[in-house]
């Protein structure tokens, strides 16, 4: 990809060759930490100013994670782009037969992308969704037992709340027509013009968890009776999975502001991605029943009451959506900072500084997702209504990374 010119909230960035970013080390803003600080209303912070080995995973739950230990400094070589032209894409699914599904937030439409020719194929419209600001069709993720079932799960936006829905996908049908009739199995999240969270991924457990928002309502994320600013695990048919911290609720962890990443290492260990508001955005460890601050903390506290986030960045540097882990690292990709950041582990803290690959050089990164051994799957989020869209946007990437 040759370099070019962007304008991005009245400062002109020059986009770079790949060859010229992948070098880049962790920029002094980041801060490691163990904490949340207390931050003002409003600002820049979040979405709004701002989640195979050469072939797709064989099995429907995301590619196993292996315990490698992960180098100090790493690496992101961008081997192909895969497709292009999507138009505000969000959520991405690996499919164990071969082929990627995208859902699109604004359309309320699932494609399924052939990963070795570029080639688009719409499943269909989900439907009752109502996209407006943040909301729309967001996460989708693939049932556990999809090879006897056939089921996608999708996070949306309808008229009144965020729900989770499935459905079956069944490709003998002709185009357009491939999405059954969606089963809603969750609704009553808190929706908003912003902070709808919307990832969903299946866990080793085999349970369903999804991050929320508090959709603009601060209160609502230490409101353990609201679904908004939560992780929620649950079955797959809706109900609260057995051994949740709170009985007879769908609430994992709370305090949450606006969690759009979710992803587990080698160990089982889940890990979130968070939007901060004015000053600090957050990777945390997730543990049942953590209580991670907002919005009595954003970033660092010394209240022992909240769960400390492992890192943290300004809501410039990252405004981070979707998280993966391959080889010892999360990977982390960003909004409003336009890079895709590692952040290599060891057990539920930071090993070394994160480090910055692509900056400024495909724009919006919305989702990340494992392909299998050293790769990722990378999405651009140009197309958003945030972004600049140049020629192609929007993409999906085939990376290498250690």
């Amino acid at each position: 990809m040759t370099g070019r010119t962007r304008r991005v909230e009245g400062t002109e960035i020059v986009r770079r060759p790949v060859s010229a970013v992948l070098a880049a080390g962790a920029v002094s803003a980041l801060l490691l930490t163990s904490g949340c600080s207390s931050g003002p209303d409003g600002g820049p912070g979040g979405d709004a100013a701002s989640a195979s080995g050469g072939g797709p995973s064989r099995s429907a739950a995301p590619p196993r994670a292996t315990a490698s230990p992960a180098p100090a400094k790493g690496s992101a070589t961008v081997l192909r782009t895969v497709a292009e032209g999507l138009k505000s894409p969000w959520g991405l699914a690996p499919l164990p037969e071969g082929g990627l599904l995208v859902s699109s937030r604004d359309e309320g439409t699932i494609t399924r992308i052939d990963e070795g020719t570029g080639r688009k194929t719409e499943l269909g419209a989900v439907p009752g969704v109502s996209a407006a600001g943040e909301g729309g069709l967001l996460g989708i993720a693939l049932s556990p037992d999809y090879a006897a079932d056939h089921m996608v799960y999708a996070y949306f936006t309808s008229a009144s709340d965020n729900r989770i829905a499935r459905m079956v996908y069944n490709p003998d049908k002709p185009s357009g027509e491939q999405l059954g009739a969606p089963n809603t199995i969750l609704r009553g999240i808190p929706k908003g013009m912003i902070h709808n969270g919307g990832r969903i991924a299946f866990g080793p457990d085999g349970m369903l968890y999804a991050g929320t928002g508090e959709s603009g309502e601060r209160s609502l994320a230490q409101d353990k009776k609201s679904l908004g600013g939560k992780i929620l695990r649950l079955t797959p048919e809706g109900e609260p999975a057995p051994g949740n911290p709170f009985p007879g609720s769908p609430v994992y962890s709370y305090g949450h502001r606006n969690v759009q990443g979710l992803a587990w290492d080698a160990d089982q260990r889940l890990f979130a991605s968070e939007f901060g508001q004015d000053t600090w955005d957050e990777l945390n460890a997730i543990k049942p029943g953590g209580n991670y601050g907002w919005p009595d903390a954003e970033g660092t506290s010394k209240d022992a009451a909240f769960q400390n986030p492992i890192a943290t960045w300004h809501t410039d540097d990252a405004s981070p959506s979707g998280v993966a882990y391959v080889g010892g690292s999360i990977w982390m990709a960003g909004l409003r900072g336009e890079r895709l950041w590692r952040i290599p582990l060891k057990g539920t803290e930071a090993a070394a500084d994160p480090q910055p690959f692509l900056k400024g050089e495909y724009g919006r990164l919305r989702t990340v997702a494992a392909a299998g051994g050293d790769k990722l799957w990378l999405m651009t989020s140009e197309t958003d209504g945030r972004g600049t869209p140049a020629k192609g946007d929007d993409r999906i990437l085939e990376l290498r990374v250690k």
